[in-house]
């Protein structure tokens, strides 16, 4: 009887430590390797902790992985973290975060979560390719920062500009109940993320 109560506990508590997420680091790098060379950027929990946590968790589930950059304005920003898979981003795109105070300024080079009004935050984000500062009035918090490959990030295409209704090409809804296979065969200038991975 003791050992049977003895092999329940640990069954248990080997139970509870797989439905463990793994540790966050305070500080860490991703590469995003995309169509136009390689992107690094390192993610600070100091800066937005919500944010930074959200982020580590879809590059560990591989999100990011054949994500279009979908948006890209120049002088402004290239957005992505639409997944390519319609039923697995229609899940995530309503598992919202809180907000994280803003610490830092959107500025060349960082990214922040796009957003639509207070504790919206989900799955897309953005390159700041400017310094964009009427950004950090409208709550968009930057979490990470470009450390290596900006010039790629120039290089991505931005042909097809804005969204609609601004712009006349691509548009948003689509985008976001049709993911990729609605962006592929419309839009094949468009730059992807091949693959995104921790860097030691």
């Amino acid at each position: 009887m003791g050992m049977r109560l003895v092999l329940v506990v640990g069954l248990l508590l080997t139970a509870c430590h797989k439905d463990e997420k793994p540790a966050v680091p305070d500080v860490f790098r991703v590469k995003f390797t995309t169509s136009q060379g390689d992107i690094v950027v390192e993610a600070s929990k100091a800066w937005a902790p919500h944010g930074v946590d959200r982020f580590y968790e879809l590059v560990n589930m591989r999100y990011f992985d054949q994500n279009y950059f979908f948006r890209v304005v120049p002088g402004f920003i290239a957005q992505f973290g639409v997944h390519k898979d319609y039923d697995i981003h229609g899940r995530w795109r309503n598992y919202f975060i809180r907000d994280d105070p803003p610490k830092e300024k959107n500025l060349r080079g960082t990214l922040a979560f796009a957003q639509d009004g207070p504790n919206t935050r989900a799955t897309e984000i953005f390159i700041n390719l400017a310094d964009n500062t009427g950004l950090d009035e409208q709550g968009f918090t930057p979490f990470a920062k470009v450390t290596q490959g900006m010039d790629v990030v120039d290089k991505l295409y931005s042909g097809y500009g804005e969204m609609r209704p601004a712009g006349k090409f691509i548009d948003p809804n689509r985008v976001e109940n049709g993911t990729n296979a609605y962006l592929e065969p419309r839009f094949p200038k468009l730059d992807m993320i091949k693959r995104a991975v921790f860097l030691k």
